[in-house]
């Protein structure tokens, strides 16, 4: 029971962060030494709106864990790292508003434990357990990369913002493709790769960071169209 408690302070901590931070949505000029004014990887504003899916998501899935789940191994084995991703989720937005780095370094320790959460969901409960996850731990994933490339774009390491955002989007994908390919009962992370892709697109228009994302759409939504495909048969 311990760890639905833990589970569902977290989810709440995490859930009203935003409402002790100022709003984020990418760094500011003057956080960087190279400031990234609208960095080509960055997804469109309104592809943000999501944390409000997954905060609620979250939230209910919490709420029911301590309600009806509170002694299940099954939810035990994933509620450890997610507390874990929780946690330190919770300040994410106060860190993002003092520094990149922080921010950056920080959102990669988040994402790990969120795909152990994810890996380990039960079978059973999967509305409540491996998919608001999912959705979460995909989104994390595109976040976390957006992150490194806009940083190192603003400290002039090895590439420019062009460079990092193709760079961003190459490991963004192969991270999502592997994560996907062994959860293929979990739809939901690939597709949310994909609401981050065609984010990237409106931010850029017609240009090769725009084909790049289109390719990945496909690999994507075919890995994703693959598994539920075989998951009905």
């Amino acid at each position: 029971m311990t760890r639905a408690i833990l589970t569902l302070l977290f989810t709440v901590t995490f859930v009203v962060s935003p409402y002790f931070s100022n709003p984020f949505s990418g760094f500011e000029a003057d956080q960087l030494p190279i400031p990234q004014i609208d960095p080509p990887i960055q997804p469109a504003g309104y592809a943000f709106g999501i944390w409000g899916l997954i905060y609620a998501w979250l939230l209910v899935s919490a709420l029911f864990g301590i309600w009806s789940r509170r002694f299940d191994a099954g939810w035990d084995v994933m509620r450890a790292p997610l507390i874990v991703s929780l946690a330190l989720g919770t300040p994410w937005l106060w860190v993002a508003n003092q520094s990149a780095i922080a921010a950056s370094v920080l959102i990669f320790f988040m994402l790990a434990p969120a795909i152990v959460a994810l890996l380990r969901a039960p079978d059973y409960d999967g509305w409540l357990t491996r998919a608001p996850v999912s959705v979460y731990a995909g989104w994390l994933t595109a976040a976390s990369f957006v992150s490194l490339g806009s940083t190192a774009a603003g400290y002039g390491l090895l590439f420019d913002a062009t460079g990092w955002a193709y760079a961003g989007i190459v490991l963004t994908l192969v991270v999502a493709l592997a994560v996907q390919w062994h959860v293929p009962q979990a739809p939901g992370y690939g597709l949310t790769i994909i609401w981050a892709l065609i984010a990237i697109i409106v931010t850029n228009g017609v240009n090769g960071i725009t084909a790049l994302c289109v390719a990945g759409i496909v690999l994507v939504g075919a890995l994703v169209a693959k598994q539920v495909l075989d998951q009905r048969r």
